[in-house]
């Protein structure tokens, strides 16, 4: 029986990208493995958008070869793959720089991967072409999806951001048309799936050609996957505060499927650097967009991005940062220090911000975001929210699920219940997860189709 090793870094796209190799691999006869040293194949799907995360990646390349050598020598093959970002960025220099890499290739090319392995047999090969056909058309049909799964709408970006390589590793927007997501989607639905989250690296940027000929908005989009028979929550992200329009606001306040959580990146809170980061909006505009989607949706969590260390960014600018994030405040964010990237407008810049002042921007940051978060969490603690349970807890007995807010929440319970919207009264907030108990009854009928019935202040 031949096995295959998939292991995904960055961003929710590749791990979408990962589970959809796996399915490839499964139409070929392989089995999906946990252990490396028993993979017949082991692909790494790679993100590109931090410095740290293209080096792990060759740091495991190493320790791959020394695996791929005792393999060797006791007569079992192993081929190494390097897919995503960082193979579609570096190419045939990942063949230089490690000798025991069999296969590359792009994020737009994986559907090919069975025909480059076979290929791979007669000598290393590299695709990071950017083909004419569309990918999903050459993929097989999704496995068990598992309670929640993730569903690619729109791939690409326009924008042009000064520090990121997306527009030139995943290549221009591109949005999916909306019948064929709609298929996937309902066949992920029939699968189990009662939890779906639209992605793409600019997802509110979706423009997909709809049933009518026209171009759909997001928030259309939304609209149609909430009516599909067994879609009992919808959730999308990486949103850009350019495409945030009334429509998808407003789909937030009308409709009862989409949870109120949303992530949308703001990098900086200054102006200045924002400006230098080619952001195109401002941090009051952002401010009042917040307050717009909160008008819309009171009770909804936000999540962003932010880059500590921007080329140029004083200390002023730090400040304003700061200011902004607690002007807002957020359930939780994701926050790095500013790390070039070749290629990128910024990598090209002289005015580098001291390793040693990012550190101390960034624990100052982080300690702000962090207690931002702790406090949101315990202020759910005494309400009664729905929770989509997932899978089995982490001791016997329990069984573990998310909130509207998407908190990882922990109860007692039967694994029978997995799959199904319980009312959990939250008992205590821990570090990561909130613990609660089931509420056997509940006169709220939002609370079995996966709406939010309470409101939990930020």
């Amino acid at each position: 029986m031949k096995k295959a090793f998939v292991k995904s870094y960055g961003c929710q796209m590749n791990v979408y990208d990962a589970s959809r190799m796996v399915d490839l691999l499964g139409r070929e006869g392989f089995v999906e493995t946990g252990a490396v040293e028993e993979a017949d194949v082991v692909v790494l799907n790679t993100c590109h958008i931090r410095e740290k995360a293209a080096e792990k990646v060759y740091s495991e390349l190493g320790r791959l070869r020394v695996l791929k050598g005792e393999r060797a020598e006791a007569g079992r093959d192993t081929t190494v793959v390097v897919a995503g970002c960082v193979a579609q960025a570096e190419g045939r220099e990942i063949l230089n720089r490690a000798p025991g890499v069999d296969v590359v290739v792009g994020p737009q090319s994986y559907h090919r991967l069975p025909q480059l392995l076979a290929a791979s047999k007669d000598g290393r090969v590299v695709d990071t072409e950017f083909p004419v056909e569309d990918k999903f058309d050459h993929l097989p049909a999704r496995r068990t999806p598992g309670v929640s799964a993730f569903l690619t709408v729109q791939e690409g970006c326009d924008k042009f951001c000064a520090f990121c390589v997306v527009p030139y590793t995943r290549g221009a927007e591109v949005s999916r048309p909306v019948e064929k997501i709609v298929a996937e989607a309902e066949r992920l639905a029939s699968a189990g799936a009662r939890e779906l989250t639209l992605i793409g690296q600019n997802v509110n940027a979706y423009h997909g050609t709809g049933p009518d000929g026209r171009d759909w908005t997001l928030g259309e989009l939304l609209h149609r996957v909430a009516a599909i028979p067994g879609v009992l929550r919808l959730r999308y992200t990486t949103s850009h505060p350019r495409d945030m329009d009334e429509a998808l606001i407003a789909a937030h306040r009308d409709l009862p499927a989409l949870m109120p959580y949303l992530h949308l990146p703001v990098q900086s809170g200054s102006d200045r650097i924002l400006h230098a980061m080619n952001r195109k909006h401002d941090a009051d505009t952002y401010r009042r967009l917040i307050d717009r989607v909160r008008a819309a949706r009171p009770d909804i969590a936000l999540s962003s991005d932010f880059i500590v260390g921007f080329p140029g960014e004083s200390d002023a600018d730090h400040a304003e940062t700061m200011r902004l994030i607690a002007d807002v405040g957020f359930a939780s964010a994701f926050s790095f220090k500013y790390s070039p990237r070749p290629g990128t407008p910024a990598a090209e810049s002289a005015d580098a911000v001291p390793e040693a002042v990012k550190s101390a921007r960034l624990a100052e940051l982080q300690e702000l975001l962090e207690r931002q978060r702790q406090d949101f969490n315990h202020a759910t603690v005494g309400q009664t929210v729905p929770v989509l349970l997932e899978k089995a807890g982490r001791h016997p007995g329990q069984v573990a699920g998310k909130s509207p807010y998407l908190q990882a929440v922990q109860i007692e319970g039967d694994t029978a219940a997995i799959g199904t919207i319980v009312p959990v009264r939250i008992t205590r907030a821990g570090s990561n997860s909130l613990f609660g108990e089931a509420v056997t009854e509940s006169a709220d009928p939002a609370m079995t189709a996966g709406a939010t019935a309470t409101t939990v202040a930020a």
